[in-house]
């Protein structure tokens, strides 16, 4: 497998029209949420708020079988990425997911296997 590149035409507007849209468009808000998601525990957590609107950090240490003082780091996180806003109900914190954030999270969950249109036969 040859990695060499041999260009004989450099499409210097091409080029230009490239740097120019990476210069315009802020890409670090788009990581940031790319980093949060990235990880399984914070995936699920997102996925559950998303099904049941809110849920606060002691059910879903019930539902994912993890210490809720481990939940509230993650449900932190998201709240410091501003993909997760709370509200407290008594002595009883819920948690929901952030409206930005939510179409987003559709297109993700949507790409789960049982979220895919499976074809007739």
């Amino acid at each position: 497998m040859n990695n060499t590149c041999i260009r004989v035409f450099a499409d210097t507007s091409q080029i230009s029209r490239c740097k120019e849209e990476l210069v315009k468009n802020e890409f670090s808000e788009l990581t940031g949420f790319l980093n949060l998601t990235g990880n399984v525990v914070r995936l699920k957590i997102l996925y559950l708020l998303k099904q049941e609107n809110e849920l606060c950090p002691c059910d879903l240490s019930d539902i994912l079988g993890m210490t809720v003082p481990a939940i509230s780091q993650h449900l932190k996180k998201l709240k410091e990425g501003g993909m997760v806003t709370n509200r407290k109900s008594g002595q009883t914190i819920f948690y929901s997911i952030e409206g930005p954030y939510r179409s987003a999270l559709n297109i993700l969950f949507d790409l789960l296997p049982e979220n895919k249109i499976q074809p007739s036969l």
